[in-house]
């Protein structure tokens, strides 16, 4: 397995925040700021060895920078996977809403700060060490893996 320093970065243009949060999802560090510029997008990237995903032709000329070609979430998904051998790990799971990392949290912690439905439902949380959101394997869990595993991405 990958550690978390072995896998790529990435920072996207305003064009792909879905793309960005499902690689997220997938345990990628991905920045997401859709009031980022071409020139702020360019700047971090070389700044933190970031690749750049774009939808825009010009920007995709800078060193480091892949053009997804695709509108298709999907599509976007398996040509980003192509490029640059994703794969889900786990272990890296990011915030969906702020990218930062998520660390286990005690089940008696997530008491309040989830539905009651969701604390009675599950023994795992984590808690996002960025913006604190909560996260749990709720029902929409299995429909993750399920696209995941149709792209061959988990």
């Amino acid at each position: 397995m990958t550690s978390p320093q072995d896998r790529s970065t990435f920072i996207a243009d305003h064009m792909l925040g879905s793309l960005a949060k499902w690689l997220r999802m997938m345990g990628y560090d991905t920045i997401y700021d859709k009031r980022m510029d071409d020139k702020a997008i360019s700047a971090a990237a070389r700044a933190e060895g970031r690749f750049v995903l774009t939808r825009d032709k010009e920007l995709a000329k800078e060193p480091g920078a892949f053009l997804v070609e695709d509108d298709e979430l999907d599509a976007q998904l398996a040509a980003v996977k192509t490029k640059f051998g994703l794969m889900f790990d786990e272990t890296t799971i990011r915030c969906t809403a702020c990218n930062g990392e998520l660390t286990e949290l005690p089940k008696e912690q997530a008491r309040g700060a989830v539905p009651e439905g969701a604390f009675a439902g599950n023994d795992k949380f984590w808690k996002c060490a960025g913006c604190g959101k909560v996260y749990w394997r709720g029902s929409h869990w299995l429909g993750i893996m399920e696209r995941l595993k149709k792209l061959s991405l988990a």
